[in-house]
């Protein structure tokens, strides 16, 4: 990383990677792009900063390199490889990447959303590719509000945090990259944003708000409403429509949440966990906002507003949440079960965790939970790639979990 120009490798093709290759492209590194899609993506993609009324106020055009579906094209000269997709495929991506990471000069391999454990994540691969020279890095929360407007060539902002957290091991390489890279990826154009050092990975692991608010929110849809629709336009919007049922049960869950994280700090006395955050102290820091109220932080929301549930439609022509979506395979599997897991070591009762794992698992088919007891060697949790729990990395006490 001791260059300002960077050849970095971005691996996945959503809404962020939309996002972040013009702006490093702007920067003046070289970008690449890892994806199954290659034949779609153009050679220059623009990003669109607009109003939430929709009004373009400026652009940035970024090129592409190379985009490919093979990793033995561009991963081995990548200085930095940055994973944009759902939580759940981290762990694959990572293992397609670790043969062909370069091992002559340190590389600097990181997520742009940081939740369940990205360190152990990076951890399982140096110990199976015997790799030393990797940096690893995660993004708290995605620094921006993104959308696709037209795949693999326009992405748009609406703006970008006011403040982002990073967790970075080697703790030291945190300035360096700062300067390098996540200063590109926002503050450099946005003129805000900037990136201060979170205190672990961990704090992140038990922070970051999508697990949080998607299982409480689709938890309360199908409370209220059996999870089923007999039209589309009868389907509540995600957001817009978020209800007292929906809000009582997130605030539940973040409540049981701070069990876990007010246990790994008595746990821990001499450490310092201060960006290990309840939802409304994220936001404040990650907004500067004053925001009280949870529901309302939903419903008055204009870039949120027209999102509705993940549904599929089923036979009969009802529409049914979607349970393979990544609101469950991303925050369940590898958001709340891990949270179970630190509770369960810490001999803590926490029952909205432990409702809204029950629900998930009769609904998906799983098993997950027994008598109120995580099934830690279950396949449902320990199977190849199911989820994110401690264990599968072979981490089996709360000490392991403290980077």
């Amino acid at each position: 990383m001791s260059n300002e120009h960077l050849v970095v490798t971005i691996v996945g093709g959503g809404a962020s990677a939309h996002v972040i290759i013009p702006l490093l492209s702007h920067a003046g590194h070289t970008v690449q792009l890892l994806t199954r899609r290659p034949e779609e993506w153009s050679n220059e993609i623009e990003l669109q900063q607009q109003s939430i009324d929709e009004e373009v106020e400026r652009t940035v055009t970024g090129k592409l390199s190379l985009a490919t579906d093979d990793p033995a094209q561009a991963i081995p000269q990548s200085d930095a490889v940055i994973l944009c997709m759902p939580v759940c495929s981290y762990r694959s991506a990572l293992r397609r990447i670790a043969p062909h990471l370069r091992r002559d000069r340190e590389v600097a391999v990181g997520t742009i959303y940081g939740q369940a454990g990205f360190n152990w994540m990076t951890g399982e691969i140096e110990k199976e590719q015997s790799l030393d020279n990797i940096t690893t890095f995660a993004v708290g929360l995605i620094p921006w509000i993104c959308r696709v407007r037209e795949y693999g060539k326009l992405g748009v902002t609406y703006g970008c945090k006011v403040v982002n957290l990073a967790a970075v091991s080697p703790r030291d390489r945190f300035a360096d990259l700062n300067t390098r890279l996540l200063g590109a990826i926002c503050e450099k154009w946005f003129d805000k944003g900037a990136f201060i050092q979170a205190d672990s990975f961990l704090s992140l692991t038990l922070s970051v708000d999508n697990q949080l608010i998607h299982p409480s929110r689709c938890y309360g849809l199908y409370k209220r409403y059996g999870g089923r629709w007999t039209t589309r336009e009868e389907i509540p919007y995600f957001y817009r429509d978020f209800d007292d049922l929906s809000a009582d049960l997130m605030r539940d869950l973040d409540a049981d949440y701070d069990k876990v994280r007010n246990g790994i700090r008595s746990r821990f006395p001499n450490r310092e966990f201060p960006h290990m955050l309840d939802y409304l102290g994220s936001e404040r820091l990650s907004y500067q906002s004053t925001n009280t109220d949870i529901r309302e932080s939903f419903t008055t929301s204009k870039t949120l507003g027209a999102i509705k549930p993940p549904t599929k439609q089923i036979e009969s022509g009802e529409f049914v949440i979607d349970t393979d979506h990544r609101f469950f395979t991303d925050d369940v599997s590898y958001g709340v079960c891990i949270a179970k897991w630190m509770a369960q070591e810490m001999n803590l009762t926490v029952p909205t965790i432990d409702a809204i794992i029950e629900w998930v698992q009769d609904i998906r088919g799983e098993t997950y939970l027994v008598d109120g007891v995580l099934q830690v060697e279950n396949e449902s949790l320990a199977g190849d790639l199911r989820s994110g729990i401690p264990p599968v990395y072979g981490i089996r006490t709360l000490e392991g979990v403290v980077d």
